[in-house]
This record gives structure tokens, sequence and C-alpha cells, in this order.
């Protein structure tokens, strides 16, 4: 799990220093100073998915390279368990628990589409890239 987490921390890190690149750089609005999660928040949400394609397959190839033996069952069990869990961290971390940058139902599921669409399918796809690279 080591390296699920060190995927999603990264991913997560990326996202948010991208939002402030965009509010302190870029001088865009911030949640205070518009609606929603702000002008800077909302500019980085096409890259979410690209952050993904990167970083979860290169960890997950990281992952299963370190087992043993690479079969079609540990490739399935990272997809289900790295896919699935990261919808559950992500409804009690962005959704459930307040914070300044927490969201609403609507705001991460409806309108953060296609977006959080995007990166749920990245992620479960991760493993089959991750093993289709070492296949090669």
């Amino acid at each position: 799990m080591l390296w699920y987490w060190l995927a999603y921390f990264i991913v997560t890190a990326i996202g948010i220093l991208h939002t402030i690149f965009n509010i302190t750089v870029l001088h865009m609005k911030s949640m205070k100073e518009s609606d929603g999660m702000g002008e800077g928040y909302e500019k980085t949400k096409p890259w979410h998915p690209l952050y993904n394609i990167i970083v979860f397959p290169t960890f997950a190839y990281f992952y299963l390279g370190g087992l043993e033996a690479v079969t079609f069952s540990n490739v399935l069990a990272v997809s289900l368990i790295w896919g699935t869990l990261t919808i559950v961290i992500d409804l009690i971390g962005w959704v459930i628990i307040p914070h300044p940058w927490a969201l609403s139902f609507r705001e991460f599921y409806i309108d953060y589409q296609p977006w959080i669409t995007l990166i749920y399918v990245t992620i479960y796809a991760s493993p089959w890239i991750a093993y289709g690279v070492m296949a090669v």
C-alpha cells in the first residue's frame, strides 16, 4: 500500500500546488474572490487526469515490479483495490470531512465531470497500463 499512498499524496500535492501557482503567480482568483473553488482551482481541472495518468501507472509499475510473479489476478486485485480505495478516500476527505477546500457531493461528483470520472478510470486502469509496459 506504500506505493498507492505515495501516488495519492503526490497527485494531491501536485493539484494543490498547481492551484496555488495559478493564484499566486498567474493572479487567478481564489475561492475567497470568486464563486465555488475559485478560478485558480477551476483552471486545474482538465490537468487532473493527466497528473493521474502519469503518477499512478508509475507507482503501479513499482509495486508490480516488486512482486515475485505478476499475474492477471495480481493486476486485477491492485486495480480494484486502488480504484475503489480512491473513491472512498475522496468521499471522506473531499466531501464528508469539513475543511476550507471541501466540496459538496454535487460539486465533487456532478460539477467535477468529466474530470472525476476520467481520474477514477485512470486509477483503475493504472495497474493494467503498468502490466502492459512490463510485458514489452
